[in-house]
């Protein structure tokens, strides 16, 4: 069975704001109204009750980084998502209110 991995805030924020990421794809699994507050330039906007409608959109041959608010969410999104046979999946720890505040941007 496939596992997921986890990325801290500081190292994900550095590897975005790098470019590094272009290979993979971000997904955002909070709802609608958490997304319209604030959200990350170029990702992917899927509430987690949406996703198994929506994963046949996803690229099996990318790897995929997950987000919510506080890395609840995307540990589910993580875990469904190696079930279903995805093998580079990325939970971002601590969510957007970590990697908001590494940015200065206070989220909560």
């Amino acid at each position: 069975m496939n596992q997921y991995r986890h990325i801290s805030p500081e190292h994900f924020n550095r590897a975005y704001e790098r470019g590094e990421i272009t290979n993979g794809l971000v997904i955002d699994v909070r709802e609608p109204f958490e997304w319209d507050y604030y959200h990350l330039e170029n990702s992917m906007h899927i509430p987690l009750q949406t996703l198994p409608a929506k994963i046949g959109e996803l690229p099996e041959d990318r790897t995929i980084y997950v987000i919510c608010a506080h890395g609840v969410r995307s540990e589910w999104a993580c875990r469904y998502l190696t079930e279903q046979g995805f093998g580079d999946v990325v939970n971002v720890a601590g969510g957007m209110a970590a990697v908001a505040a590494e940015r200065g941007f206070a989220y909560d």
